[in-house]
């Protein structure tokens, strides 16, 4: 049956994020803050899970890409429902909306969050915050694939419905070694800026927190001012330059540390990714200078901070060093702008990716040149290779449908109560799996205030966003569920 196939593979995962809470536990018993029950019986709960669900069902074949689809979804579904537990067992929350959105958040590294007084939290709930993020950085599935090895089977339709982008990119001939060599190097990142941030004077536990979320590009911080509450430069720095390396393909990283540094520059996406960071740096650096607070810090502090910014809003990380509310309108917009674009396809960054952006720009500037030429035959590049047809409207689908669900879930904010700048914004950042927005969830707001209903509204929209948008909607068209009926449990 399909279903037992889809719990089966739910359970392995379920497995996996059990050793994750187990983790946690420890951590919380070490610190004695009071929460370290509240992990204890979860992980147990989600081991006894994953084991009867592995019991009583099987994988006998690979799945096929309905499957994969529904197994991705069914999984973020699962582990968001999972990861709001401790949330409530350890009472930092007492609704279950909230504790949902902000496991939600945390496993689609949004860094969206419904805490006020981030500092009162226990240091197990602090960890497990970013431990979900740093998890859903790199993705639960392919983690499964990576140190799962009854996982491979199946493996390319799992990694296909969860890895962002239109087109993910095998660095090995077998899946699972792919998995293993990008869970590798996020990882070995990840060690490198926790310890860089260590030498900067910041603490053991915040340097690895921060480290967590910052490789995922999740933005979840342990101090209620985020990455300002360090006004420290060479921290500072270090965080703007993780943030960028995560927001880059990490097929790129493994191929630079392979001696092959010239792929940065030789890749278009990458070039257009550096670009938009830089313009976005200059308009709002120019917003700055003329903002009494960045005029008196100075001219570096200015740079400094409309650089951090730039890099944390286009990389989707959230973190903040400086209230960009303050800045003028053209920074709002330029904000907002960035929402939506993401880093490059292959990175741990949300939005539509810049992938995406530049086949758009080169297939308007194609449709340009054609309206000149109508009998010329002009294709698509991305570089100096043409773009299948099939990837161009995949690409024009996609950039379409996350339009609609962007405005369908801005409208429903709207309806169920926040004002417009909120409701736009909210829901931009929801999709785009960013964290803070503007108006009344701004850089030092949260969505605690929010109703139940607007917290569910966005967590849908961040898995929307961080699986892709197809993934999530495939769901809910009826093919799916009448070739299910048809097959009665066979592949077809």
């Amino acid at each position: 049956m399909i279903l037992r196939h889809l719990v089966h593979v739910v359970s392995l995962v379920l497995l996996a994020l059990a050793a994750a809470l187990l983790l946690t536990s420890v951590l919380a018993l070490l610190y004695a803050d009071g929460d370290a029950g509240a992990f204890v019986l979860t992980a147990a709960l989600t081991l006894l899970l994953g084991l009867v669900g592995r019991r009583f069902t099987s994988l006998e074949r690979d799945l096929n890409v309905r499957e994969g689809y529904a197994v991705v979804a069914l999984t973020w579904l699962a582990i968001g429902l999972v990861g709001a537990v401790p949330y409530l067992l350890a009472d930092v929350l007492d609704s279950p909306a909230a504790a949902f959105f902000e496991s939600v958040s945390g496993f689609t590294t949004t860094g969206a969050t419904v805490f006020g007084d981030i500092e009162s939290l226990p240091h197990g709930i602090l960890f497990w915050r970013s431990l979900t993020q740093w998890i859903g950085g790199m993705g639960i599935i392919v983690l499964g694939i990576a140190i799962l090895p009854f996982l491979g089977v199946g493996g390319m339709q799992l990694f296909q419905a969860e890895v962002p982008g239109p087109t993910p990119e095998r660095l090995q001939p077998r899946i699972a070694q792919t998995a293993k060599l990008l869970w590798l190097v996020y990882a070995g990142l990840t060690a490198i800026e926790a310890a860089l941030l260590m030498i900067g004077g910041m603490g053991p536990f915040d340097a690895v927190t921060h480290s967590l979320t910052t490789m995922s590009t999740g933005g979840f911080s342990p101090r209620n001012a985020s990455i300002a509450a360090y006004d420290s430069a060479f921290i500072q720095y270090v965080i703007i330059v993780f943030m960028y390396l995560a927001g880059i393909n990490f097929a790129l990283h493994y191929r630079a540390l392979g001696r092959q540094v010239s792929a940065y520059a030789r890749d278009p996406e990458w070039r257009l990714y550096t670009v938009v960071i830089a313009i976005a740096t200059v308009i709002l650096m120019a917003g700055a200078l003329v903002t009494p607070l960045s005029i008196a810090a100075g001219t570096e502090r200015a740079f400094r901070d409309a650089l951090f910014q730039a890099v944390s809003l286009t990389t989707t990380t959230g973190y903040v060093t400086f209230d960009y509310e303050l800045w003028p309108a053209s920074a709002h917009m330029t904000v907002l702008v960035l929402f939506f674009l993401g880093g490059m396809v292959g990175s741990t960054a949300g939005g539509m990716k810049t992938m995406r952006l530049y086949i758009l720009l080169r297939h308007g500037f194609t449709e340009l040149r054609r309206s000149l030429h109508p009998s010329a035959v002009l294709l698509t590049r991305l570089g100096r290779v043409p773009v299948a047809e099939h990837l161009l409207l995949n690409v024009l689908a996609f950039i379409l449908l996350y339009l609609v669900m962007f405005a369908v879930g801005a409208l429903l904010l709207s309806m169920l109560g926040s004002d417009l700048t909120t409701s736009i914004s909210a829901a931009a950042s929801a999709i785009g799996n960013v964290g803070p927005g503007l108006g009344s969830v701004g850089a030092v707001d949260n969505y605690g205030w929010l109703n139940p209903a607007s917290q569910l509204v966005l967590a849908f929209l961040m898995l929307v966003g961080r699986l892709e948008v197809f993934t999530i909607l495939v769901l809910f068209h009826p093919d799916l569920w009448r070739h299910w009926k048809r097959a009665g449990g066979r592949r077809q």
